[in-house]
């Protein structure tokens, strides 16, 4: 059956099992243009998925397509996709150009210098960087590697945690530009185990735990589903027990522990929380030093859907 218009990376109930192990079980979802997340902890068939995606390995059972072909077999269906692994797979001595260049020349690129270097503009590097790859930071290898998936203008782009080892600002380039290829109409599914990052790329959601799709969706609304549950939150500030009385009047957390200068707030009510306890201490007054969610991590969202 031809996956619906629009959507351009069909699963539909894949597996793959090696031996005895069933790293990835009934998997079934579909990707159209913009950019999706997909979570899961260490172990949780991600990274079998992503081969999967990218024909580098074949299901056990099920069915993958990418634009209509299966990208293990087509070649027109693999020449539609760009992957950013999460290993280096530079060549340490070439230069930038050069690396990159490979790429657009397998390719069959007609123009592959033009190419190459319109794909290294668009992560900022120069092709004019004269030393090799291998004496490159960890940021700029990571940036090498996006160029190369981009150099022969892909419809679908598969990124294996991108932001690895890059800095504050480069993470902060990398997601406008996931976003504005998304933007542009592309599918771009970007593999990331930090919540943060996820926030910002305001994206569809797809989480896999323990081999299985565990949930789907938007972010917000995945994100929603942790806040209906119990969550703690540590708060350190001047006058702990005159906070954490008045917190207990506001009818909006079940307990709180007193620990030195800090309070461990529990609450199912998490979002009037978050606004309520700077209001509470201004009100006191009291300083209000540090308010951090401990529930708020991926570990915690993992736990709350598949537990």
């Amino acid at each position: 059956m031809p996956p619906p218009p629009n959507v351009r990376v069909s699963v539909q109930g894949v597996s793959k099992r090696f031996g005895s192990l069933v790293a990835v079980s009934d998997v079934s979802f579909g990707l159209g243009p913009g950019v999706t997340a997909l979570l899961g902890p260490n172990g949780a068939g991600k990274s079998t998925l992503i081969r999967l995606l990218c024909g580098l390995t074949a299901p056990t059972t099920g069915v993958v397509q990418v634009e209509g072909g299966n990208p293990r077999t087509d070649r027109v269906s693999r020449s539609r996709l760009g992957l950013v692994p999460q290993q280096d797979g530079v060549f340490e001595r070439d230069t930038v150009l050069e690396f990159v260049r490979f790429g657009a020349e397998l390719a069959g690129l007609t123009d592959a210098d033009a190419a190459t270097r319109r794909a290294l503009a668009r992560v900022e590097l120069s092709p004019d960087l004269d030393r090799p790859i291998g004496a490159f930071s960890k940021g700029m290898r990571q940036r090498a590697k996006i160029a190369s998936a981009l150099v022969h203008d892909p419809t679908v782009l598969v990124l294996d945690e991108p932001l690895n080892g890059l800095d504050p600002k480069q993470r902060r380039q990398m997601i406008e530009l996931f976003r504005e290829l998304g933007e542009e109409g592309r599918t771009v599914l970007v593999s990331s185990h930090v919540l943060d990052e996820v926030e910002r790329f305001g994206s569809r959601v797809l989480v896999i735990a323990k081999g299985r799709l565990a949930a789907e969706g938007d972010f917000r609304a995945i994100r929603s589903l942790m806040d209906d549950q119990p969550l703690r939150f540590r708060v350190a500030c001047g006058h702990p027990h005159a906070l954490g009385a008045r917190l207990l009047e506001t009818g909006l957390i079940t307990s709180v522990e007193v620990d030195g200068d800090e309070l461990v707030l529990t609450t199912e009510r998490a979002p009037d929380v978050r606004r309520a306890v700077a209001r509470v201490a201004a009100d006191l007054p009291t300083r209000l030093d540090e308010f951090v969610p401990l529930d708020d991590d991926l570990e915690a969202v993992f736990r709350y859907l598949v537990g």
